[in-house]
């Protein structure tokens, strides 16, 4: 069940406006659609919509809204709530008529009120009305793995699973929120609370608003600050009982993530974390799971030989499709029609391949993201660890680097990539979030008026002396609901999938919260007990070996097939025009970049990644704005 909107408003909206702002949503949810508008007080017309994707209680049974045995509740919900057998126990005085979470939500709001969300476990963007108390709830899953976003115009709040249904309201306001742009063209991907326009947003993960009477009110139910904080009150630091607790909660999250009343499958990269979902599911399943996996043509790129030896000694039906650069390019058309806000991770192209092979055979995969954020896996954590080592030695760099005359020099760019980080990051703010100055300088230089800091400035709220943990914290709050989550989450719906991710679970997230960090990082092994643990099913010389990941050639299409395209689209008149981007110099840095692949002589530097940020955002001003 994958799409949700709808509206409080004044505003005269009517059952047919709603459905075409429901079915902007169809590829969301293709087996079923529902529309309704309720007539409130204080003059309030309250409008709930939802498009269905069936995957629990196939019956109409499941349709949406759903409304309480007495009335008094109504309810549209996107998502999964994996423990609703349980609840559904507590709950026994409840009427069910159906097999679905949807109604448990309703039965656990009548009993325990809006506080019945700290019971769930899942991934969730809910609305209910309450009609007893006037109350309409926006309620957004722990670490976001379902979008939610709203809009504030006066008294008025509209809401949807994606800003297709937004955009469409009659009356909408496509005002562009320009100080997003520069981090956006750095960071590639707009974080919550912050969306595109202006007035509306993005329902931060954890959290819950309430709309009562034209006043809003927003909370955090689940902060990942607070709750590590929390759960750092209760240490594990035994290596094997740590193991044990954690192979077992993985266990339960992929078991309770395999009840489904479609075809299930499973995503393999060949890689630690899908390798081990995939193993933990096929030792629960008394069939082979059903696993997808990608190749690519060029061999540095290609991970497809790997997934197939696991997936060979697990014993699972396996599928692969090898692909070549046209398949791929062939998609980059349809990123606004799916992402519909700018989002530039360009792994969001083989991430909509290996979802349309998966849905020839299934509609629900699990995949294992979150491992890296949660388990200390990226790369960057290294150089984290380092930076934190040679701190002082940073300090003295950036200090030399400095004096008059050297300035000049640009020594500090010069200098190897690690010491360059180091010397150059000397903000509390920012002390882990590593990128070269140049990017920073011309993403801010490229937008008119004034931006957002590139890089997240909430450091210091984290109260953690480990840059390593730190940096970790960062990308859960940040880089994996804002990037990851989104993109996955688009490139699945994109083909009517629902890709579930067991390493999320509330309790494994929280019991990973309480570890040791050398339990997940000792001298230099990274995701330490992760990996352990898959060595318990997989062997290890079958995925001890170097991460390749998804392989996107953006410098070879943006100064080739795509150039074109490119051309036109920093043409110095365009610009002028929009009046969004600095036409001069972001015309010069551009056309440098296509005809030497560096951002000028005096750089030296590849900006593919700026470029093709800032393509993708004239991809989506083209389909939306003009």
């Amino acid at each position: 069940m994958c799409g949700i909107c709808g509206f409080v408003s004044k505003q005269k909206i009517t059952l047919d406006q709603l459905k075409e702002m429901n079915d902007t949503m169809h590829h969301r949810g293709p087996d079923d659609g529902g529309e309704e508008i309720f007539t409130g007080k204080e003059g309030y017309q309250i409008g709930m919509a939802q498009r269905r994707l069936s995957i629990m209680d196939l019956s109409p049974l499941g349709h949406q809204p759903m409304h309480a045995k007495d009335g008094r509740i109504s309810v549209v919900f996107n998502g999964e709530i994996y423990n609703f057998l349980e609840l559904r126990e507590e709950l026994q005085e409840y009427p069910f008529c159906s097999n679905c979470d949807t109604e448990v939500i309703i039965a656990a709001y009548l009993k325990w009120g809006i506080k019945c969300i700290d019971r769930f476990n899942g991934m969730f963007a809910i609305c209910l009305y309450d009609r007893e108390t006037r109350d309409v709830y926006l309620v957004r899953d722990r670490i976001g793995k379902k979008p939610l976003y709203y809009e504030v115009d006066g008294e008025n709040l509209i809401f949807a699973s994606e800003l297709k249904p937004i955009m469409k309201r009659e009356g909408f306001h496509k005002k562009i929120r320009r100080e997003v742009l520069s981090r956006f063209l750095f960071q590639q991907y707009i974080n919550a609370p912050e969306t595109i326009f202006e007035n509306v947003y993005k329902l931060e993960p954890g959290s819950i608003l309430r709309f009562r009477d034209g006043e809003i009110k927003i909370w955090k139910y689940w902060d990942i600050k607070k709750v590590y904080h929390e759960m750092q009150q209760r240490p594990v630091t035994d290596y094997e009982q740590a193991k044990a607790q954690l192979k077992a909660l993985l266990n339960r999250a992929v078991v309770c993530r395999m009840i489904a009343d479609v075809p299930l499958g499973a995503f393999l990269s060949g890689g630690y974390d899908s390798s081990l979902m995939t193993a933990i599911a096929q030792a629960h399943s008394k069939e082979p799971v059903k696993t997808f996996s990608i190749g690519f043509c060029e061999e540095r790129y290609n991970e497809a030989k790997y997934a197939r030896e696991v997936a060979e000694y697990l014993g699972t039906k396996h599928t692969e499709l090898y692909i070549d650069e046209a398949e791929m390019l062939d998609l980059v058309e349809s990123i606004p029609l799916y992402y519909d806000e700018p989002f530039a991770d360009s792994s969001q192209i083989p991430t909509m391949l290996v979802s349309m092979l998966a849905r020839k055979d299934v509609t629900v995969a699990l995949s294992g993201d979150g491992g890296d954020e949660f388990f200390c896996g990226y790369n960057i954590y290294e150089n984290v660890r380092m930076a934190q080592q040679l701190d002082m030695l940073g300090g003295l760099t950036h200090g030399v680097c400095g004096l008059p005359g050297l300035r000049q020099m640009g020594l500090e760019d010069k200098l190897p990539f690690r010491v360059r980080v180091i010397a150059g990051n000397r903000n509390r703010e920012t002390k882990t979030q590593f990128g070269a100055g140049n990017y920073v300088t011309r993403a801010n230089r490229m937008v008119k008026g004034e931006g957002m800091p590139c890089h997240y400035p909430v450091e210091s709220g984290y109260q953690v002396s480990d840059w390593q943990v730190r940096r970790m914290l960062l990308d859960m709050d940040t880089y994996l609901p804002g990037d990851i989550l989104c993109k996955v989450d688009r490139a699945s719906m994109k083909y009517s999938l629902e890709a579930r991710c067991p390493i999320l679970d509330k309790d494994v997230m929280e019991y990973s919260f309480r570890m040791a960090h050398n339990l997940k990082y000792e001298k230099g092994s990274k995701k330490r007990i992760l990996k352990d643990i898959a060595y318990d099913y997989i062997p290890k010389r079958l995925l001890e070996r170097p991460k390749v990941g998804f392989g996107v050639p953006l410098d070879k299409w943006l100064r080739g097939p795509l150039k074109e395209q490119l051309t036109d689209m920093c043409s110095r008149d365009y610009l002028k025009r929009q009046g969004i981007f600095d036409a001069e110099f972001t015309a010069d840095m551009i056309e440098n970049y296509m005809k030497t692949g560096d951002g000028g002589p005096a750089t030296g530097a590849n900006y593919s990644k700026l470029s093709w940020s800032f393509f993708t955002f004239q991809q989506w001003y083209d389909a939306y704005m003009r």
